[in-house]
């Protein structure tokens, strides 16, 4: 089964202890795509501007993403400038230009309003909810905010969550929206507003799903080398929303699967900047490092 996602196509400049990349390819609706393709079709619905090359088009293209939706306007495409210092997990925005983001008006093709998986990423929750007034009749839906949105128009995000099965959302965010300290607390009440599913991502810690009364560990995969984590919460939602997609199985046990490929896929994402090792990837290496997940915890009942 296919997937739709509605998000940012953009430019990132990122500098890390590691190294730096100046306009590269980047956007939530790029690193999620194209995590996704490994495992399902996927439909992007975005916007970018005059300045936007055709060998970024190209980089989506041949993951096999369906680019109807990608419109090109007057104007500058989104930009987003950032840095990163040992704690890897906090990214320092340098400066945001939404350029022609800022206009950004999500329509749908006739062809993807069919979309049975939905994956709303990080945009403006009215937008969000405009969205959903446009699909017909989605299995799955799934969506991601920040704390812009949180902070900005809390009202119309807890619109948002009850009508979604799955919110992704980091920890501090989920502390911030439900007013807790306590994860499990957050979560409980998030969950109350909506949605049945929660998945809060935390970095190089890992994730934790909480699908009713049961709670999931997962942890984050030991790198030696990691360059960038731009856009790995994206991949890690990426890989999830996609095997999803491709088996059709919400129920708990798919649920774990799904979030062990999605924390693969953004294990991959962190080794390099931008897209470049998405781009390489192949489906052995991902199987192979999801076999390395399982025995990373693994252990035997006494």
């Amino acid at each position: 089964m296919s997937i739709l996602v509605v998000g940012s196509v953009a430019f990132d400049s990122v500098e890390t202890p590691f190294g730096k990349a100046d306009d590269v390819l980047g956007g939530s609706a790029t690193y999620f795509s194209t995590s996704a393709s490994y495992f399902t079709d996927v439909s992007l619905v975005a916007v970018v501007g005059e300045d936007f090359p055709d060998e970024h088009v190209a980089v989506l293209e041949e993951r096999g993403v369906d680019l109807e939706g990608l419109t090109r306007v007057p104007g500058e495409t989104f930009r987003w400038k950032g840095r990163y210092d040992f704690d890897l997990n906090q990214a320092h925005t340098l400066e945001t230009h939404l350029n022609v983001f800022s206009d950004f008006n999500p329509v749908l093709p006739e062809s993807y309003r069919d979309a049975e998986f939905l994956f709303l990423a990080n945009i403006d929750p009215e937008l969000q909810l405009k969205v959903l007034e446009q699909v017909k009749n989605p299995k799955f839906i799934a969506c991601d905010t920040m704390n812009f949105w949180i902070e900005s128009k809390p009202e119309v995000l807890g619109e948002l969550f009850k009508k979604v099965d799955l919110v992704v959302i980091n920890e501090g965010e989920a502390r911030e929206f439900a007013g807790e300290a306590s994860l499990v607390k957050a979560a409980a009440k998030i969950m109350d507003g909506g949605p049945r599913i929660l998945i809060v991502k935390r970095g190089e810690y890992g994730a934790l799903m909480f699908n009713g009364p049961s709670i999931f560990s997962a942890p984050a995969y030991p790198l030696e080398d990691i360059f960038d984590p731009t856009g790995a919460g994206d991949t890690f939602a990426g890989g999830l929303m996609g095997y999803i997609a491709n088996t059709g199985d919400i129920t708990e046990e798919g649920l774990r699967q799904a979030i062990i490929f999605g924390s693969t896929m953004a294990s991959f994402n962190v080794e390099a900047f931008s897209l470049d090792r998405l781009k390489s990837l192949t489906r052995q290496e991902i199987n192979a490092r999801f076999g390395e997940f399982k025995r990373l915890t693994h252990f035997e009942s006494l």
